[in-house]
């Protein structure tokens, strides 16, 4: 794919660049393209769920910049497609949100946002995004 980049520096279980902390608790967004955040290490790090399997499962951020693209989800994720995982606030989300404004479509890291035949990115505007989540 144009858009993928290797992460830089050192990794931990499953691939994913530290220093995302083992066992970091994930919360439900309520926003179904940002869908789990989790704030650790002085940042929020958040899941974009990417239209799979024209792009990989998740892209992880750490305060909107890219970390990794992941696949497999690392069995320390806690939580993550637990139906009890906490749920962050209202003022939270919509913090988030903000953070990842212009982050739906896959690419759009890269200021290249996917505009495929074959995926839903094209919809993924910060409006769409916006009211998804409520």
């Amino acid at each position: 794919m144009t858009n993928e980049r290797a992460a830089a520096g050192p990794v931990g279980a499953g691939g994913i660049p530290l220093p995302l902390p083992p066992g970091t608790t994930w919360h439900v967004t309520g926003s179904g393209v940002f869908p789990h955040a989790a704030r650790a290490g002085g940042c929020w790090w958040v899941l974009r769920l990417n239209d799979f399997p024209e792009h990989p499962l998740y892209t992880l951020f750490a305060d909107g910049r890219r970390v990794a693209d992941v696949n497999d989800v690392p069995s320390d994720w806690r939580r993550l497609s637990d139906a009890s995982a906490p749920v962050l606030t209202t003022f939270e989300c919509a913090e988030i949100l903000e953070l990842m404004a212009g982050l739906g479509p896959y690419g759009a890291e890269y200021g290249n946002p996917c505009t495929g035949d074959w995926c839903t990115c094209e919809v993924l505007t910060d409006a769409y995004v916006r009211q998804e989540a409520g």
